[in-house]
């Protein structure tokens, strides 16, 4: 004897509000202007188009992540010199002149999150795409991990931010912010924004398990 399938919200047409968590039920007839019963929020089984939102910003996100790491993100001019440093350039002389912490820090934060992120959004767009049954829940914990450190990246930008502003106090110095620094925090937002317009219930929907 088989065991029972478990019914999914999807196959009875019950969707949960993204705003307060209430479970309703929503005819398909009338997805269209549906609204939770409790806040009022707009309802839909699956987010729009997420599969399609998702890779163009995953995909713009990657194209950003070059510049962002090969132009200068910061100008320093003392005295007459200028001088630029890229995010790379910048965790070297952090480690050169031993203050690995806040290397890490950065390296970590500015460097192997993005990759992090782009490469965990990519591999679950591929597999959605490929139907795969592979750890379903593995892949939904990976989005959520995903989701939640997307705004750590911006460290490099805050600490550029902080710095104009203190040393424009000063006349010995200045400090700007490049165009390394526009596309970095370009990617920041972009993968944010893909990992928002992800939806992870398509790994259940594609991957067959629960459904008959």
């Amino acid at each position: 004897m088989s065991a029972a399938v478990e019914p999914t919200a999807l196959s009875i047409s019950c969707a949960s509000c993204h705003d307060c968590g209430l479970l309703t039920r929503v005819h398909r007839g009338a997805l269209h202007g549906a609204s939770c019963p409790r806040c009022g929020a707009e309802l839909h089984l699956r987010k729009p188009r997420s599969l399609e939102r998702t890779w163009a910003l995953a995909i713009a996100a990657a194209l950003c992540y070059l510049p962002a790491n090969l132009l200068p993100i910061m100008t320093v001019t003392s005295l007459g010199k200028s001088e630029s440093d890229t995010i790379m350039s910048g965790v070297i002389y952090f480690l050169e002149s031993g203050d690995w912490p806040l290397a890490v820090i950065i390296f970590t934060a500015s460097i192997f999150v993005p990759v992090m992120k782009l490469g965990i959004l990519f591999f679950l767009l591929i597999s959605v795409h490929r139907s795969s049954s592979w750890r379903p829940v593995d892949r939904t914990r990976m989005y959520r991990l995903t989701e939640a450190i997307g705004r750590w990246s911006m460290v490099d930008v805050f600490v550029i931010t902080i710095m104009v502003a203190l040393v424009r106090l000063g006349n010995l110095a200045t400090i700007e912010a490049s165009a390394g620094a526009v596309f970095f925090g370009s990617v920041v937002v972009m993968t944010i924004f893909a990992a928002e317009s992800f939806d992870p219930r398509i790994i259940w929907d594609r991957s067959g398990t629960g459904r008959k």
